[in-house]
């Protein structure tokens, strides 16, 4: 970029950081949104993945390669895929993405309507189309002369600098620094990106921002981990949060989870899915469970227990970090399933 042009136009959006009168008299405390499912992709993910993929472009097009030359490629049935799919078309370029025969028919068909160059149904878990992915697709693309680039989901330090981005927002939309964040957490990468954006604008300082890092019984790899101190692998994801779904987390959540204002905290799927159907019924959006896993804390009742000094002032954000996986008839089946 020569000196003096204007800056890049970036795959993500500034969200709204609101303040929820009606959650608040309902939790007990101030309730602030960050409403991350206004993002392209409808999910967090616009940001860490915007970021991954717009430096990997910016490198690439300084070595001389042509921008239509360039095809991203992911291994995701949810939201990383759709959020490189909506950043490809930002930019641009091409991206194609191998998901799981487990993936359902809806995003599948987002996944296309969204402008993936081709969607490929490969292995009946993401281990196996991630897999393929790598060793096949990938490897048939470069034979071909594309410039094939790998999109990671969660695991890269240019995914939790995007995912940070969000703190920063924070800081210009809050009049002082929150008494406490709270995120759910899947493979990690928001999460790590929350701890890098507090670290960056001294928020983990002093009286240090509480941070509760939210899973959902059956997905909690997370927990687990800090639980036995050490990083541990599940045998297998029974939730029905499956976007929560990482066996392990990336290794620096883990770390950044043993700071002494970090809580990990596990909810069950009933109480997420409960969340969703009372968060659309009080706020308008729809989101997935696992969002729901986050903004259960507020309807359960349980921030009180998690938050030092808790009390009617007390300045709680909770991520709302959306998820496309959602649906009117899927909040119906939730409902029947668990009785809320």
């Amino acid at each position: 970029m020569s000196e003096g042009s204007p800056p890049q136009r970036k795959p993500w959006t500034s969200t709204p950081l609101l303040e929820s009168r009606k959650l608040s008299g309902k939790a007990g405390c101030r309730v602030f949104l960050k409403l991350e499912n206004t993002q392209p992709s409808s999910s967090f993910k616009s940001r860490g993945i915007g970021n991954y993929m717009l430096s990997n472009l910016q490198q690439h097009q300084n070595a001389a390669s042509s921008s239509q030359n360039i095809h991203f490629y992911s291994s995701s049935g949810g939201n990383a895929g759709l959020a490189c799919v909506t950043t490809a078309v930002f930019l641009k370029c091409k991206a194609s993405v191998v998901v799981p025969t487990s993936t359902d028919q809806d995003m599948i068909t987002k996944l296309r309507e969204a402008g993936g160059t081709d969607i490929i149904i490969h292995g009946d878990s993401w281990f196996y189309a991630d897999k393929y992915l790598r060793e096949t697709v990938m490897e048939a693309a470069k034979a071909r002369g594309e410039t094939a680039i790998y999109v990671p989901p969660f695991d890269h330090p240019l995914i939790w600098e995007g995912a940070s981005t969000m703190i920063d927002e924070m800081v210009d939309q809050m009049d002082e620094r929150p008494d406490a964040i709270v995120c759910s957490v899947g493979g990690g990468g928001m999460f790590s990106g929350i701890m890098l954006g507090l670290d960056r604008h001294g928020w983990n300082k002093g009286q240090p921002v509480q941070v509760l890092a939210v899973e959902t019984n059956g997905a909690d790899s997370l927990a687990q981990a800090v639980a036995k101190k050490e990083w541990v692998t599940l045998p297998a994801i029974t939730s029905v949060a499956k976007t929560l779904g990482a066996l392990r987390v990336a290794e620096n959540a883990f770390k950044e989870a043993l700071r002494d204002h970090v809580s990990t905290v596990v909810v069950e799927d009933s109480e997420a899915c409960s969340a969703c159907w009372h968060f659309a019924n009080d706020q308008r959006y729809l989101v997935e469970p696992s969002c729901g896993a986050s903004l259960s804390l507020i309807y359960n009742g349980a921030l009180k227990k998690y938050v030092k000094n808790f009390g009617p002032n007390s300045k709680v954000v909770v991520i709302v970090c959306g998820g496309s996986g959602i649906s009117l008839e899927k909040l119906d089946a939730y409902r029947n399933d668990y009785g809320f």
